[in-house]
């Protein structure tokens, strides 16, 4: 049982924000979402530590939340807790040629800034609408490029509350899996080793990049970005166009017509429409393929 009393009291001497009556569909990139407990919002890695260790000692539930962008959350709501790291969490800071980055800053605003700076490696990165600890949660990648080719370490808090350092060696990063998707750890800070590079030419590919995703994906409808993993041997996106899936809707969730690894929100879709339509598409690849997709999105509820 949440003590929002309680939580505030903690939070006001931490100098964090509480939120309550919230809706998660104000917090994900889906647009889905019922209501939860409250939300919390971490202004730095110690703070995240100590709220961590008030949520372990009273048994209440929680989860942490950067921009939302791979969380499919149910209508039902969360009774819990959510830990967000966002705007106030997102300072990135150079060092010759390597950054670090909070844990909410965007991975594009990072792209920007080492840009900047002159800093070449993550071009490739530039565009994927997540947060850098989301990031390096699941690994994420684009054309070419994963996070576990630019990291050198991050800050962390482990399931005990305490903040430690690990480095990429001891990450176990593979594809959209890493030491933290199999343990219940927060990421809070990254440090990237990067090259040094003509910003113009750095410029010119990160541009590239965002021409590529506003060609070929939905980027003007919700959606938590590529919705199943690529399985061993082929791709989603080439199986459910295979099997005649493109375009396919169950209430307001669209198979993109666009990009047929996407889907999205037409505007008012739920979370029963989504899962009823990823159902449908699992089912229907297995049958005529013989492939077994996996969803990509966090199913938060």
């Amino acid at each position: 049982m949440i003590n929002i009393s309680d939580l505030t009291e903690l939070c006001i001497k931490l100098g964090c924000k509480v939120h309550t009556a919230c809706y998660l569909k104000d917090y994900t990139t889906f647009k889905i979402g019922g209501r939860c407990s409250a939300i919390v919002d971490a202004a730095s890695a110690e703070d995240a530590a100590e709220l961590v260790k008030y949520f372990r000692a009273n048994n209440i539930k929680y989860t942490v939340l950067g921009r939302g962008s791979n969380i499919l959350a149910s209508d039902e709501g969360y009774n819990g807790v959510i830990l967000h790291l966002g705007g106030d969490f997102s300072k990135v800071d150079v060092y010759g040629t390597k950054l670090t980055a909070q844990s909410g800053a965007s991975l594009s605003a990072v792209c920007v800034k080492a840009q900047q700076n002159g800093l070449s490696g993550m071009e490739n990165l530039y565009g994927i609408p997540g947060s850098v600890g989301g990031g390096l949660f699941m690994n994420a990648g684009a054309y070419g490029t994963e996070m576990k080719d630019v990291v050198v370490s991050a800050e962390y808090i482990d399931e005990n509350g305490v903040l430690k350092v690990i480095s990429v060696d001891e990450m176990m990063l593979s594809y959209r899996r890493s030491i933290f998707s199999e343990r219940n750890c927060i990421v809070t800070s990254v440090t990237f080793a990067l090259t040094e590079g003509d910003p113009n030419s750095i410029k010119e590919s990160m541009n590239e990049c965002m021409r590529k995703r506003t060609s070929k994906q939905p980027l003007e409808y919700p959606s938590a970005g590529s919705t199943f993993k690529r399985p061993e041997g082929s791709y989603a996106s080439l199986l459910i166009e295979k099997c005649g899936l493109k375009g396919q809707s169950v209430g307001g969730a669209q198979i993109s017509e666009k990009h047929s690894g996407f889907v999205i929100n037409t505007g008012n879709a739920t979370f029963a429409d989504v899962m009823e339509l990823c159902e449908k598409v699992k089912n229907t690849v297995m049958e005529k393929t013989g492939y077994s997709l996996e969803l990509e999105p966090i199913i938060l509820k």
